[in-house]
């Protein structure tokens, strides 16, 4: 197929932001001990900005970790970064104790977001403190962004991502069906990979990234996806530390393998993941019992999200089948209007009449939450 990447974001809100976002000066940044970075002190602004990350480890979150540090430098403001680890309890911490140590603005990457408990203390800590907090990328209950005007949240529509991914994921087994169909028996297996339990990307990439494949399956005539593994009424796979990790999907489909495989005529036949670092984990495994192998000719569809660069590098080459693009640089990019409204002492929500806001039950707009657009990236 030919190659295509379905930009839904519009070129004009990236390219438009990033050349808003010019600060008071464009110097080079200095690099303080700890982790993070820190514009220098001849460009800074009198806003000090605390940046929270659930994990540094995580890849799609360095891209964004890379992509903000560059417009906050551009923007001149002095910013920390400080990375959670996946601990709850340590970023609350760190959030309180830079309040203590006067910054006066906080973008937070929460960590726990099942519940709105964890979002909700930070927003009290932010509101006692009478300074704004900007959250993203983990979504969590709007109840949060409405119990402080001064909060705002930039992330994507949960849906979105896994509408996607059925999408196209029901689209390829209807045209190589025969093919995928590796026993021959009418059906097409598959594992899904669902990340973290309770996580609303999660929930919703899990939900519909298997209901749309099967809609584009019964409209053609086909049978519905069949979990591989009848025993598990869940029919999803959950990274148990909750780090959406490649090496728990390794770990997951090592053990898969070992049982259901070309040998036992019941080859798990469909991969789909809710990250690329999963999908990646599972090629890795795949590739170690000789499928998905660049110019190989024994090949399990794999999909994932976020469009890093390793994993569109493998649908380039053939290993792995598709993936919904997340974009980073644009999540940064809009956090960096945010982030210049409150340096130039504008409203929070000032400036972003051109994006995307997420809609309540009743389909009314929710102002203070804008959501970044995904984008699907196939061979």
């Amino acid at each position: 197929m030919k190659k295509k990447l379905a930009l839904i974001l519009a070129a004009t809100m990236t390219v438009g932001l990033l050349a808003s976002c010019g600060g008071s000066g464009s110097g080079s940044a200095s690099k303080p001990e700890g982790s993070g970075t820190s514009a220098s002190a001849s460009q800074t602004s009198d806003l000090k900005v605390g940046v929270f990350y659930y994990n540094f480890a995580d890849a799609y979150i360095t891209t964004v970790r890379t992509a903000m540090d560059k417009q906050l430098d551009e923007l001149g403001v002095q910013y920390q970064n400080f990375d959670a680890q996946t601990n709850q309890g340590e970023q609350l911490n760190q959030v309180n104790t830079a309040i203590s140590d006067g910054y006066n603005l906080l973008v937070v990457n929460v960590v726990e977001n099942a519940s709105p408990d964890a979002a909700q203390n930070i927003a009290d800590a932010a509101k006692a403190a009478g300074i704004p907090v900007v959250f993203f990328n983990r979504d969590f209950d709007v109840s949060v962004l409405e119990s402080y005007e001064e909060s705002a949240f930039v992330g994507t529509d949960p849906a979105e991502a896994g509408h996607m991914q059925g999408k196209a994921a029901g689209e390829y087994l209807v045209e190589n069906f025969d093919a995928v169909d590796l026993n021959g028996d009418g059906k097409i297996s598959y594992v899904m990979f669902k990340g973290q339990e309770g996580n609303p990307e999660a929930e919703m990439r899990t939900k519909y990234g298997v209901e749309d494949a099967n809609a584009v399956l019964a409209e053609a005539g086909k049978p519905a996806l069949e979990f591989y593994d009848a025993n598990n009424t869940s029919k999803y796979l959950v990274d148990q530390t909750g780090a959406w990790s490649s090496q728990a999907a390794v770990d997951y489909m090592n053990t898969i393998l070992g049982q259901y495989n070309e040998g036992n005529n019941n080859m798990v036949e469909l991969v789909l993941a809710n990250n690329d670092g999963m999908a990646e984990g599972a090629i890795s495994a795949l590739q170690t019992a000789g499928w998905n192998l660049e110019g190989g000719d024994k090949t399990i569809p794999v999909y994932g999200v976020d469009a890093m660069d390793s994993a569109v590098q493998k649908i380039d080459a053939g290993i792995m089948t598709g993936t919904v693009k997340q974009d980073g640089e644009a999540m940064a990019a809009t956090i960096a209007t945010l982030v210049k409204n409150v340096k130039d002492g504008a409203d929070l929500m000032a400036n972003t009449e051109s994006y995307k806001f997420a809609v309540d039950e009743e389909g009314e707009t929710i102002p203070s939450k804008i959501q970044v657009p995904y984008a699907m990236y196939t061979k």
